[in-house]
């Protein structure tokens, strides 16, 4: 039986018929290399800052104010005194979102490079919230460090198997990925409204009246390094995400599951002709990027929220902006790493809390990160589509991709 070649080894620029879609934008997301996320971070930040100035205000004050809001200051040597001090804690809590939304980004990320679209980060992250907070608030006595491991532990099993069904539906029936994992969400959101919600199974045990769940004892809250535990400081989370993106290089490029991932990204039915099972392979990665979501859930639950309510759960939106922090880090361990942070810094620099009214509205000013963030989306997605007409306009020449294909059927 004759192997693939090395995914990394064929032209990912070659956007042929043998290719998935998944594959396909992959390779055109790399062809655009290191400049091109820059170039659209610059560009939709200057759209956002037309923007800013068509509603009155001054685009350079408004962002200069966003700036002092996520506390990435603190790291010029010039910043002292209290200015220093109020950026700490603004910088606390920028890494505090940036934690779980690199673990977001790398759930996509993962299933991108294997052709699939995991859409399903939102009902992932609920699921490993859910089950973080249920035994975070059980088994009360149980030592601090085992506790909290094996609450994460469940709740990255969690969200593995809930994304795992995805997986196991595109692998026996061929079922789209994309139309799975969003109904998903929509069964964690309502299951988990169900169970927080007056008199459900998990409902606060003192407060019959609110819908809520109970809070987290705490031998399983994550410990705070940086900052007062009262204040929600910056805890050890950010660590095991920056260890999961450790992970994450390491099995895509260095690791036997990893390859077969990017073969079956690239050509399928070529892996499928050189022994690799397909089917097992989708289960696994969407288990994996299940797994990621999961436990950027239990991150926030285990981390600062301690509880969920019925509102939490059906107003947070972190997940989907896994997405964008996906594409912009082009499904890489490090770009994810860095877009998470650029993206974590503006939600934090937009809250209400941080940005001065007399510069700009903090409502506006968070809808002007959702703004930024689908213009992201919007000329990341410009860059695949340029490139996608730009190889169907050339000449066409056979691919290598089918060559494994046609030395295996003979």
């Amino acid at each position: 039986m004759t192997d693939l070649p090395p995914p990394s080894s064929q032209p990912e620029y070659d956007l042929g018929h043998g290719a998935t879609v998944g594959a396909r934008m992959s390779g055109a997301l790399k062809a655009g290399g290191i400049i091109t996320p820059i170039i659209t971070v610059l560009f939709a930040f200057f759209v956002g800052g037309l923007v800013v100035l068509i509603t009155g205000h001054n685009p350079i004050d408004t962002y200069k104010a966003i700036f002092d809001g996520t506390g990435l200051q603190w790291l010029f040597p010039w910043t002292s005194g209290a200015d220093r001090a109020t950026a700490a804690i603004n910088l606390q809590q920028t890494l505090i979102i940036t934690g779980p939304l690199i673990l977001l980004g790398l759930a996509v990320g993962y299933a991108f490079r294997a052709g699939l679209f995991n859409i399903g980060g939102q009902g992932q992250y609920i699921v490993g919230s859910i089950v973080a907070v249920w035994s975070g608030s059980s088994w009360e006595g149980m030592p601090h460090g085992l506790h909290v491991v094996l609450c994460m532990f469940l709740a990255t099993l969690g969200g593995a198997a809930w994304a795992g069904i995805a997986g196991a539906l595109r692998a026996i029936t061929g079922a789209n990925e994309v139309i799975t994992t969003i109904m998903l969400n929509w069964i964690a959101i309502w299951l988990g409204v169900y169970l927080f919600s007056l008199g459900g199974p998990l409902q606060n045990s003192t407060q019959p009246d609110v819908p809520i769940s109970n809070d987290v004892v705490p031998s399983a809250k994550l410990h705070v390094f940086w900052g007062d535990p009262e204040l929600q400081g910056l805890h050890i989370g950010i660590f095991v995400a920056i260890a999961a993106a450790v992970v994450y290089w390491v099995l895509l490029n260095r690791s036997t599951k990893g390859y077969e991932a990017r073969a079956v990204g690239f050509n399928p039915e070529a892996a499928r002709y050189s022994g690799i099972k397909v089917g097992k392979t989708y289960v696994l990665v969407m288990g994996t990027c299940g797994a990621l979501a999961g436990l950027a859930g239990s991150l926030d639950v285990l981390g600062w929220q301690f509880h969920l309510a019925t509102n939490d759960i059906q107003g947070t939106q972190l997940a989907f902006l896994g997405i964008a922090v996906a594409l912009l880090g082009r499904n890489t361990a490090i770009g994810t790493c860095l877009a998470a942070l650029l993206f974590g810094a503006m939600v934090n620099g937009t809250s209400v809390r941080n940005l001065d009214p007399a510069v700009f509205e903090p409502e506006l000013a968070q809808n002007l990160t959702t703004v930024i963030q689908g213009l992201v989306v919007l000329f990341v997605s410009a860059d695949v589509l340029i490139l996608l007409i730009y190889n169907k306009l050339r000449p066409r020449r056979p691919s290598k991709a089918a060559e494994p294909a046609e030395v295996a059927a003979t």
